[in-house]
């Protein structure tokens, strides 16, 4: 009986299941089933280099802004951000091909809840990391405000950026014109911006990100690239779930 269990034990230990049995922080009743539908099977440890930065108490949860800095960990392939306790509990993914492992924006909570920061290194394992957001909740069940502008269709999908280029830093911030309706109000579909590519003129891949329902309306986002392309203007195109089409230039 004591070698069968010692076999099991290494068994398991080998394919990474006992890290999977790892205490979850914030004690969710929720953790289990985001493992799950995220996790895709593979191995998950807690890991305080992954940093999720959100206010403890979300004053406005339509617009809970948040960072994820990820950038002490080597060969990262993607980055899923995503909020237990939300109805849509999928917010983003982030693929920094050729960009810093560092993201922010803000985004809708519906009730108090842990904000978590997966992330899949090359080795097959998701590092995550997360904080505890307070909140009176309802955000992704309000309907945007834009809405109640007669001409809010006239400026949709227009961007607005900059960029700051230093010996240390290659990053742009820019706002996206978008209700970002998660369809979760009664007679307003689903309407948000799905996905955003960025890459040098030469047609080189640098990042995508890929947003959901629960992104805040008119988004502003904050990415930082690496250095060698400091001097390279950036493209960056875009689509929303129905279609609608954008882009922008951000030059050094």
């Amino acid at each position: 009986m004591l070698k069968l269990f010692l076999s099991l034990f290494l068994f398991y230990s080998s394919t990474g299941f006992s890290a999977n049995l790892e205490k979850d922080p914030f004690s969710s009743v929720q953790w289990a089933d985001m493992q799950s539908a995220f996790m895709q099977g593979k191995r998950v440890v807690f890991d305080a280099r992954v940093k999720v930065k959100t206010p403890a108490y979300a004053e406005n949860p339509m617009n809970v802004p948040v960072t994820i800095d990820a950038t002490e960990l080597d060969n990262i392939q993607q980055v899923i951000v995503f909020a237990d306790f939300n109805p849509i509990p999928l917010i983003a993914r982030y693929y920094p091909s050729n960009a810093k492992a560092i993201l922010s924006f803000r985004f809708k909570i519906q009730q108090s809840s842990p904000v978590r920061a997966a992330v899949l290194t090359s080795d097959n394992v998701w590092h995550i990391g997360g904080a505890w957001v307070d909140s009176v909740g309802g955000g992704c069940t309000v309907a945007s405000t834009g809405r109640l502008k007669a001409d809010w269709a006239d400026q949709l999908g227009d961007v607005y950026g900059r960029r700051w280029v230093s010996p240390s830093s290659n990053r742009i911030r820019f706002l996206i014109h978008h209700p970002m309706d998660t369809g979760l109000v009664s007679g307003i579909p689903a309407f948000y911006i799905e996905k955003l590519n960025f890459m040098t003129e030469q047609g080189e891949y640098l990042a995508k990100i890929e947003l959901f329902e629960p992104i805040n309306e008119n988004p502003v986002l904050t990415l930082d690239f690496n250095n060698e392309i400091s001097n390279m203007p950036i493209l960056m195109t875009g689509a929303d779930n129905n279609g609608n089409e954008f882009s922008a230039e951000f030059k050094p």
